[in-house]
């Protein structure tokens, strides 16, 4: 893996040297170390160097860079591929595109928008725009991977909701999954919150009730159906699953109701 001195750094990012050093100070970098102890850096460490900086001079706090970086660092390839790496701030998270991947860094507010690449040995850093269809991808690749990866099916709908938090296609995907996979307290907390969002979808009140009736919370469970109904009252399933409800909770007339209206719907 090619390794860069001081000077290298000083050259590619035109940054002085005391300015590199108070960034490893400070622990935004962990270069390491040469025969003579002198600090070698990889093509990771100069992208975080660049990024540390650009952080740095537009004020963002110290504790805040850190953790977002060190996020950064986990996911970061060990050469930066010939497409460039474009790190951005979407809302409080780091969207970090590699060629045509996206992923989150952390969710740190960060006020940067960069597209980095190395061309001709020198490190290249100018202003790009993620296109604006991301989620869309990310969730398309979601619904493609469901039959053959449920794992990386939802990493995929985790990737549309860190880049569209109203995507409620991908939360409604990934709470399903949650919630097939026995994980119900982690796909309550994805339908919550989109609620909280106000995400106001039909299906997404519905799995919510479906997930609230088998965790045995049936008056939750006949409060989300309610809800569901309230955005589409022609919402079939949900009358059937609200009669159902309705009986077990020992309410026969509602039982009746909902029973009915299914059927008209289902003719």
């Amino acid at each position: 893996m090619p390794q860069f001195g001081v000077r290298d750094v000083e050259r590619l990012l035109g940054m002085p040297r005391s300015a590199i050093l108070g960034l490893v100070r400070a622990g935004f970098v962990s270069p390491g170390r040469g025969p003579r102890r002198e600090y070698r850096f990889s093509f990771q460490d100069l992208i975080l160097l660049r990024t540390a900086g650009a952080l740095a001079r537009a004020k963002v706090p110290a504790r805040r860079i850190t953790r977002s970086l060190k996020a950064l660092r986990r996911r970061l390839p060990e050469n930066v591929p010939l497409s460039g790496l474009r790190i951005r701030a979407v809302g409080d998270r780091v969207i970090v595109a590699e060629g045509k991947s996206r992923w989150q860094a952390d969710s740190g507010q960060l006020l940067l928008d960069l597209d980095v690449s190395v061309e001709g040995g020198e490190l290249n850093v100018k202003a790009k725009e993620l296109p604006g269809d991301a989620a869309e991808d990310w969730f398309k690749r979601g619904a493609g991977l469901e039959g053959d990866n449920i794992e990386k099916a939802r990493h995929a709908y985790e990737r549309a909701l860190a880049l569209d938090p109203a995507h409620v296609a991908a939360r409604i995907n990934l709470g399903r999954l949650l919630h097939e996979a026995g994980d119900a307290p982690s796909a309550e907390r994805i339908y919550r919150d989109g609620l909280e969002r106000n995400v106001k979808d039909p299906l997404l009140f519905f799995n919510l009730g479906v997930l609230l009736a088998d965790t045995g919370r049936l008056e939750e469970a006949i409060g989300a159906y309610r809800s569901a109904l309230h955005e589409d009252p022609r919402f079939a399933d949900c009358h059937y699953n609200l009669a159902l409800a309705y009986e077990a909770a020992g309410n026969p007339r509602g039982a009746i109701r909902h029973m009915g209206e299914y059927r008209k719907l289902r003719r």
